[in-house]
């Protein structure tokens, strides 16, 4: 007994200065690293995911081509979402226009290690009734249905951020950060093609529960103001899922912030769990990570470029 616990003490030294060792090595890597050659680095090793680096900024962001355009959207999505570490708010903005039932969903919340917020579009084939709008899958529009789309986020210590681009799925996610996502105020600006696709979705937006005092309307701009979410009582078994998702987004974003430890700027400390921890930084970029219709290709590509991150 005495001999297996000299030998158990002996392993967690080894392992100890063994990590120790590696990081040292990581850390050194990074710091040799010029600015502009690690931003560049931290937007090629994401771009797999579906999204890109702004590093002036220091957030993440969606790409047109990102692999969760094939997977669309069903209310199943956000039903799900909890149990995967993802809690936020949502507005969902249900209209009809041009044949179709178009879907405008509006999101802010806490990703995983993410704090965030999103604004997607999607439309179904035809007309959709009410009743089967949470058993409808809407694809993602297409180039030529993409509507200009800005939001404005800001947190509660005054702390804001602002992105702006012709998209179907426009993102912000800022790693390493917890929030509530009623700390989170969003204020988004979406430019429709016509009058009549802007007055179908404020018709929608008035459905959801949203007042005049809520949105603002110039030209074929309509500018919601999303820092309330519209009132929804959730089950039990939602609601235990969202306190314990919170619970462990808490801690691990406390882990991250560890782990990465000495640095302070996001892409130093994506670079350190990159090299560090390949199958902590995978997870890092899911965000959407319960789409399972990402092509088996992708993943494999995924999984090839974290590998060439170890030293």
């Amino acid at each position: 007994m005495y001999l297996l616990l000299v030998i158990f003490l002996l392993m967690a030294l080894f392992c100890s200065v063994f990590f120790w060792w590696r990081k040292r090595r990581i850390v050194c890597r990074i710091q040799c690293m010029d600015p502009c050659q690690k931003c560049c680095k931290v937007d090629e090793i994401v771009r797999p995911f579906g999204y890109c680096y702004h590093d002036k900024y220091g957030f993440f962001s969606s790409t047109l081509d990102a692999w969760q355009r094939e997977a669309g959207y069903t209310w199943f999505y956000d039903y799900m979402a909890p149990r995967f570490q993802m809690v936020f708010d949502s507005l969902p903005v249900y209209f009809d226009y041009n044949g179709r039932t178009w879907l405008i969903e509006f999101w802010k919340g806490q990703y995983g290690i993410n704090a965030g917020a999103e604004i997607g579009i999607y439309h179904a084939d035809g007309i959709v009734p009410e009743k089967e709008y949470k058993t409808t899958m809407f694809t993602a529009a297409s180039d030529e249905e993409l509507l200009k789309c800005s939001f404005l986020l800001c947190g509660e210590n005054g702390s804001c951020v602002q992105v702006s681009q012709t998209h179907w799925w426009l993102t912000a996610f800022f790693t390493g950060c917890f929030v509530w996502p009623s700390e989170l105020i969003m204020k988004a600006t979406i430019r429709f093609t016509d009058k009549r696709m802007q007055c179908a979705f404020v018709n929608g937006l008035c459905a959801a529960g949203y007042t005049e005092q809520d949105f603002r309307v110039n030209g074929f701009c309509v500018t919601v103001n999303f820092a309330r979410a519209v009132e929804r009582h959730y089950k039990l078994c939602t609601r235990f899922w969202r306190r314990f998702s919170q619970w462990k987004n808490k801690i691990f974003c406390r882990l991250y912030l560890w782990v990465t430890r000495p640095f302070q700027c996001t892409e130093d400390r994506v670079l350190c769990l990159y090299y560090f921890l390949p199958g902590a930084f995978r997870k890092l970029l899911r965000m959407r990570r319960f789409h399972r219709r990402c092509h088996k290709n992708r993943r494999c590509c995924h999984k090839r470029c974290c590998r060439k991150g170890r030293l």
